[in-house]
């Protein structure tokens, strides 16, 4: 089996109930199923969406080919050669529809809808979830980041800590299209089109007989791409003096060093003495680099500290999300084909917060006219008209109802776009800069009180009066 074929990237209950779809006559049946989290990742007032393009990539090339039959024979479970040649055929033939890469989404909002026969619907949410829940983590990690940071370089050095190859590229894009402006990782900058940016590592200092000979053997090899790590052995007392040294022999041949790299210590103390050094050197140009786990908790302190950071190298607690490393995003089923209609339906639990919401819906973010912001994102029944006629809207919370407020100016934007119909690929999938460019744009339609990085103010996220009545309807039926 290729290494790159993701077909059988599922859990075994998804073709366990394909099989049993197809003995039990029912696998052309029509079923919705939804993707959305339940909960903020860090605690934050939002999220970044992003995934789209490899659940794309996944879903065109989907296909059971002579290793993944064989491979299935081999199970316990026996299944019958009927199905196995089934499968043989099987390609997604369904709808998709799915919020865009960079788009601002919130908790327990539908940010994927797959619409299409049981049997496809059930094998692709283990892929879905893994792709959408790492990378919308990661995106999110990386925004939050850029809040802290948005005027400095920010550099993507996660890949040695990375949870293996794939998170280390898919979360370099991730952390791309938030607004990092390169990342270490030489592939990820091959496949994406991202910018790839290194200095060298220790082991070089150390290979040579003295940091001096160290730092001049680098500055002859790469001349216009000079940054120097200068906490090898003493930062202030021989880092920087010999980083001031080659910088002033570069000068003599017309060059400029870029920077110095800072990957220990203390960063805040470190950074202003080797600014004024520099400075007292005549070399205000040089640009200061750090590293060393940083995130945005710390990036922040740093700055309040009065840091002289112009670059900051950020690596493992982005690409593992450290201080929250899962998203929890979930796939459910919200109606079933029934006698040639859709019958919605719930799922029910003695922890609230796990009800699900039923019904095949939409989702619109609605803008206030009066002030370009957005005032909530509202979910409706896929065929409700109120937004389209243009009628006055009820925002209300979904937990305390009589919380509420009407709007009449607004703009609906439509926030599930047609990825697939009917199998085909229907949207043109943007490229990374555009949807860089999108992502910004995306800040300017919030109030800033939902965007802040602590203590964001909740935004709404209501039920149309039609899907709020219908769940109340089915929790009545089967409680």
């Amino acid at each position: 089996m290729s290494y790159t074929n993701l077909t059988l990237h599922t859990d075994k209950y998804q073709i366990n109930m394909m099989y049993a779809h197809w003995l039990q006559g029912s696998k052309n049946e029509k079923a919705v199923f939804e993707a959305y989290f339940r909960k903020l990742p860090f605690g934050n007032g939002f999220a970044v969406f992003a995934g789209l393009e490899r659940i794309v990539e996944y879903i065109r090339s989907l296909r059971f080919g002579d290793e993944e039959i064989a491979y299935l024979r081999s199970q316990e479970e026996n299944y019958e050669e009927g199905f196995l040649e089934e499968l043989r055929g099987f390609r997604f033939t369904g709808n998709l529809f799915c919020v865009e890469e960079g788009t601002l989404v919130f908790a327990n909002e539908p940010l994927l809808c797959v619409e299409a026969r049981v049997f496809e619907a059930q094998l692709v949410e283990t892929a879905i979830l893994n792709m959408m829940n790492y990378q919308t983590l990661i995106a999110t990690k990386a925004a939050r980041i850029k809040q802290v940071a948005p005027d400095d370089i920010l550099l993507e050095f996660g890949t040695r800590r990375a949870q293996e190859a794939d998170a280390a590229v898919w979360g370099a894009r991730a952390s791309y299209l938030a607004g990092f402006h390169a990342t270490s990782n030489m592939r990820a900058g091959m496949l994406f089109g991202i910018p790839a940016k290194g200095t060298h590592a220790h082991s070089w200092v150390q290979g040579h007989d003295s940091e001096e000979e160290a730092f001049r053997a680098y500055a002859d090899s790469l001349p216009d791409h000079v940054t120097l790590l200068v906490d090898t052995y003493n930062t202030l007392k021989s880092g920087v003096p010999n980083a001031i040294k080659i910088a002033h022999m570069l000068e003599k041949k017309g060059k400029r060093m870029n920077a110095i790299r800072l990957d220990s210590g203390d960063l805040a103390y470190l950074s202003q003495m080797a600014r004024k050094m520099l400075d007292e050197a005549g070399l205000p140009y040089v640009q200061i680099v750090a590293s060393n786990d940083l995130d945005e908790g710390i990036i922040s302190n740093l700055k309040s500290q009065g840091a002289k950071i112009d670059v900051w190298g950020v690596g493992t607690k982005l690409i593992t999300a450290a201080d929250q490393p899962s998203l929890g995003g979930v796939y459910k089923l919200v109606a079933r084909e029934k006698d040639g209609s859709y019958e919605p339906v719930i799922k029910i639990s003695a922890n609230p917060e796990k009800v699900s919401t039923p019904g095949f819906k939409a989702l619109y973010r609605i803008i206030n006219t009066d002030t370009g912001k957005a005032e909530a994102d509202y979910i409706t029944l896929k065929d409700e008209q109120q937004l389209a006629k243009g009628e006055r809207i009820k925002l209300f919370d979904p937990v305390h109802s009589y919380i509420h407020k009407y709007i009449e100016h607004y703009e609906a934007i439509s926030l599930l776009k047609p990825i697939f119909s009917q199998g085909e690929l229907v949207y043109e999938l943007p490229t990374l800069e555009q949807i860089r460019t999108y992502h910004q744009s995306q800040f300017e339609l919030f109030w800033p009180q939902y965007l802040r990085k602590l203590n964001a103010e909740a935004y709404r996220v209501n039920l149309s009066e039609a899907v709020w009545g219908l769940k109340h309807d089915l929790i009545q039926r089967y409680q």
